[in-house]
């Protein structure tokens, strides 16, 4: 092994090894994986929602109420300490952040702020780097009024801690569900995200996660009517609640509750013997115990009033104490309600309820049907990407194809083993990795051949071509590297796990290509002692090429202008359509349960639930279609009332393959971070260049990019395809793409001023091309095949998103010739040579260099 040492060799031998062994357990039956040793390697590939099934669910804690939750705490801290320490006031209120009282005595302001002050106290922030924050301050004057003030940091305090403690009662939520693998994260200041895989119902799953589940039994007072209290000033210590009756009924109850979640040690829901009405039986510990006993024996022969969540539920008589803590719980509720009330009691209460500000749901049967198109989309990409491969460089293509083959294969043995989940766009970044990853070796195998026809042999060749590839192929791959890792803080969900394959496959495609595809090569030599190289290498077609791209530069600059101008002035006129990301709103997916969709009938239904502007649209087959309910006014709840009522009027006939709902706060928030994104995308990467290459390279690649970006807009403009997250990730792999094509040949022109200092640009440029076609066209070819095949047999779900990335591929591969080539003369670019000389040495007495002289 001349090149690479044998322990070098060994090593990645060792690596191959190790991933196959890493990824074979997902092409082995579980019963078998069952019986294997404990030191094998069991871990298998974790599916995303989008292919297994299941619900995400973006969970936001309001801050409005947690600004009131905190305002009537203090309220209440405020009146029991000053009558604690015999101060007198009058007039405590608060609204907003802000409290008021004042002071009978003004000369006990300093006793009242001493009284006080524990509430000013700072509390610790949490987490290493966060001071303490005072929750509160207060200020006075001498008329002995007090004003105290709630912060802003300490709300944002009590948002945290409230977060902490949901993501707790939310894990315990859903293990009493039954839900084995629920993941919680924290998502920002105010958001929880929850992902449940499996055969759940959603809006189960919903009202399980975003109730407070807070139950109490109170006293009710009958010192005032209720009307007389809602009027004027109710008792201090107690407050008017209503039922959820229409139209609601009001009492008067007491504040401080008989008991209450924290004295409730089971709930079971049952089936009451003598009405056959569902209950909830409830258990109380010690200490509810002994207290219910006293309450109910002090109220004997009066009502009592059961509230959950801020409402009044039932209103019970008490006919004798009940002393042995079970207390039955009787309401107006259907079976199914009992059951979730009697999980959200045995689970605890959140500190505040959550609304539900995004939900992303898949049915495991359509997540079935999107694995088999997309596998099937992916093997006939690969076979042909193979084939085509095979037949332009023979043996050389054999071994390319055998390196992108162990490429995929470390791919998987990187998922199973980091545990990150597969998605449908994940697939997809698979399939276009194995289209993308050829370009390595094309990069390399064609340098290789320059190598030997300037009479290396064939050792000595393959030494200075892998040299000399290795810059061009770097920074090619660093370009959509870094579009794969803005992708990764950017998207969420399968968009991220579109970036998280593209990303992981850029790192396996550079170690399969210099380290992987070098071994096999030099064992080949080793073995061969070779003087040429073999003869199944077909790519000599391009050695004579002469085209004068240049020559028809200005015209063909001119209509790119032409249409990208032309891009911009539709976008302004028309506009896009943007998706639910984006826009917020519902797309439902739905299948007919027997027969044929009929959209007319669904759309007469739709109407008549007045949800607002609704679309409804085939999708796929006759059976399937889809509905989009843009957004409405109402905020995040009016969003998730249109697709209840949608439910109640198509969930006998249509099985609800997809649901997604996007609130008002979440797509404002996508829309930020999507423009944040590709803005800081296009400018790493331009400053990447900027660093690697001369400014007007630079320059060119801007122009290159904003032409892209320009035109893939216009497509969706003139298409009206959906602007949505997957088509950020598209756009942004367009760019990577677009850069690598353009960062390949700029390397050349860069080598070719250096060997060529006195040659004029333009011909510089195209000698520069045409060097470099044969890696053009082949890496054109094999990732248009594998696309071609997502856009064809990828399924619905995923075929905007591949002919988007075929037109960014032609795009992109057009626009490295005829956008980034003529820029470079725009802005005279001359290597050690004052700007200008390339217009002025004659250049029409030169011809563009054929082959790679």
């Amino acid at each position: 092994m001349p090149y690479l040492s044998r322990w070098k060799t060994i090593i990645v031998w060792l690596v191959v090894l190790l991933s196959i062994v890493v990824a074979l357990p997902n092409a082995v039956p579980n019963s078998v994986l069952d019986g294997l040793p404990d030191w094998a390697p069991k871990k298998q590939l974790m599916l995303g929602l989008d292919l297994q099934g299941g619900s995400q669910i973006t969970l936001k804690i309001e801050r409005d109420d947690v600004v009131k939750a905190r305002l009537e705490a203090v309220i209440d801290a405020v009146g029991s300490r000053l009558r604690a320490a015999a101060i007198g006031y009058s007039g405590l209120s608060g609204t907003g952040q802000a409290i008021q009282l004042r002071l009978r005595d003004p000369a006990q302001t300093d006793a009242a702020r001493a009284a006080l002050k524990p509430l000013t106290e700072p509390v610790k922030a949490g987490g290493l780097t966060k001071d303490a924050v005072s929750e509160v301050t207060i200020t006075s004057s001498p008329d002995g009024v007090l004003n105290l003030d709630v912060t802003n940091d300490g709300i944002d305090h009590r948002i945290s801690t409230t977060l902490d403690t949901a993501i707790t009662v939310l894990h315990q939520r859903l293990t009493e569900l039954g839900s084995l693998q629920p993941k919680i994260r924290r998502q920002g200041a105010d958001r929880i995200v929850v992902q449940i895989p499996g055969r759940y119902d959603p809006e189960q799953v919903k009202y399980i996660l975003s109730q407070a589940g807070a139950l109490s039994f109170r006293s009710i007072d009958m010192s005032m009517a209720v009307q007389d209290a809602v009027n004027g000033q109710p008792p201090v210590n107690s407050e008017v609640l209503y039922s959820a009756d229409d139209p609601p009924i009001g009492y008067l109850v007491r504040r401080q509750p008989i008991i209450a979640n924290s004295d409730i040690v089971d709930a079971q829901a049952a089936i009451n013997a003598q009405s056959g009405n569902p209950v909830v039986n409830l258990r109380l510990g010690p200490e509810g115990t002994a207290r219910f006993a006293q309450a109910t024996a002090d109220n004997a022969g009066a009502t009592v009033a059961i509230v959950l969540d801020g409402s009044v539920i039932a209103t019970p008589l008490v006919r004798k104490a009940i002393t042995d803590g079970t207390v039955q719980l009787v309401a107006e509720m259907s079976p199914e309600g009992a059951d979730d009330l009697a999980l959200l009691l045995r689970a605890g209460a959140l500190p505040t309820p959550l609304t539900v500000v995004e939900e992303r749901s898949i049915g495991a049967g359509r997540g079935a049907d999107s694995i088999h198109s997309i596998v099937t989309a992916g093997a006939i990409g690969a076979v042909l990407v193979i084939l085509f491969m095979v037949g332009f460089y023979g043996l050389f293509g054999a071994v390319a194809s055998l390196a992108v083959a162990l490429n995929v294969v470390m791919i998987i043995a990187v998922l199973s083993a980091t545990g990150l989940p597969l998605t449908l766009p994940g697939i997809a970044g698979i399939v276009l990795t194995i289209g993308m990853a050829v370009d390595s070796n094309v990069l390399i195998y064609e340098r290789i051949r320059e190598e030997v026809r300037h009479g290396r042999s064939v050792s000595d060749a393959m030494k200075y071509g892998f040299s000399r590839a290795f810059a061009a192929i770097v920074d090619a791959n660093i370009t959509t590297l870094i579009a794969a890792i803005i992708l990764l803080f950017l998207g969420t969900g399968s968009v991220r796990g579109f970036a998280v394959t593209l990303a992981i496959g850029i790192v396996t495609t550079l170690f399969t290509a210099f380290t992987l595809t070098r071994v096999m090569l030099e064992i080949w030599v080793d073995r061969r002692r070779p003087t040429a190289l073999p003869d199944g290498i077909r790519t000599g077609i391009f050695d004579g090429a002469a085209f004068r791209f240049m020559a028809i530069r200005n015209y063909v600059f001119s209509l790119t202008a032409i249409l990208s101008v032309l891009s911009m002035l539709l976008f302004g006129a028309l506009g896009i359509n943007l998706g639910i990301d984006f826009s917020g709103g519902s797309v439902i997916e739905l299948k007919a349960r027997e027969g044929n969709a009929d959209i007319e009938d669904i759309r007469g239904r739709l109407y008549e639930l007045n949800i607002g502007d609704v679309t409804v649209k085939p999708f796929g087959s006759p059976q399937d279609v889809v509905v989009r309910v843009h957004s409405r006014d109402g905020g995040e709840n009016a969003e998730q009332t249109s697709v209840i009522m949608i439910r109640g009027e198509l969930e006998d006939a249509y099985e609800f393959r997809r649901v997604e709902v996007v609130g008002p706060s979440v797509s404002g928030d996508l829309t930020t971070a999507a423009t944040i994104g590709v803005l800081a995308s296009l400018l790493a990467i331009l400053i990447y260049i900027w660093v690697r290459f001369e400014w007007q390279f630079a320059a060119g690649a801007i122009v290159a990019t904003l032409h892209d970006v320009l035109l893939t807009i216009g497509l969706f403009v003139v298409t009206g395809m959906e602007f949505n997250l997957t088509s950020i990730a598209a756009l942004l792999t367009i760019v990577g793409y677009s850069l690598n094509d353009t960062v390949v040949v700029y390397d050349r022109v860069r080598e070719n001023l250096r060997r060529y200092p006195r040659m004029p640009l333009p011909i510089l440029i195209d000698t520069s091309i045409n060097q470099t076609l044969s890696r053009t066209v082949l890496t054109g070819a094999t990732t248009t095949l594998a696309l071609a095949a997502l856009c064809f047999f990828g399924g619905e779900a995923i075929q905007a998103f591949a002919f988007v990335m075929l037109f960014g591929v032609a795009v992109g591969t057009f626009s490295s010739i005829y956008v980034a080539g003529p820029v470079l003369i725009l802005f005279k670019l001359r290597h050690g040579a004052p700007g200008g000389d390339a217009e002025k040495t004659g250049g029409a007495e030169m011809h563009p260099a054929k082959g790679a002289q």
